[in-house]
């Protein structure tokens, strides 16, 4: 498997005019959720509405609030929950907004996919 980044924009889901500026962000398919940092979240007004506990790679329990936001990678949008990263956190783009991108992840050439969503 290998890594590789993409920019990400996160908007207010309330005020869409307020959004993050772009950030690089590591596609992780092995995170369920978006980690963005806090200052970005806050400075675009998304605001933090519970908290939610992670376990690391190496077991650790970390805490860390969660918000709403709109989130966009290489054209593709999706509203989602979001990670409020704090310092030493990776920035990642977790697999709740890949599939609300309605994508796959083309690790060889290191970009998002459309996919064919299918109905019941």
């Amino acid at each position: 498997m290998s890594l590789y980044r993409v920019s990400v924009v996160a908007r207010n889901p309330k005020r869409e005019e307020l959004a993050t500026p772009p950030v690089e962000a590591v596609v992780d398919t092995g995170s369920e959720l978006t980690w963005l940092p806090h200052e970005l979240l806050a400075g675009a007004g998304i605001s933090p509405r519970r908290k939610k506990v992670f376990v690391t790679a190496d077991g650790s329990h970390i805490e860390r609030e969660i918000g709403y936001a709109i989130i966009e990678a290489e054209g593709f949008e999706t509203a989602d929950e979001v990670v409020f990263a704090q310092k030493g956190d990776m920035t990642l783009l977790g697999v709740r907004s890949l599939e609300g991108f309605a994508v796959m992840v083309d690790n060889i050439g290191h970009r998002l996919v459309a996919a064919t969503t299918m109905a019941a």
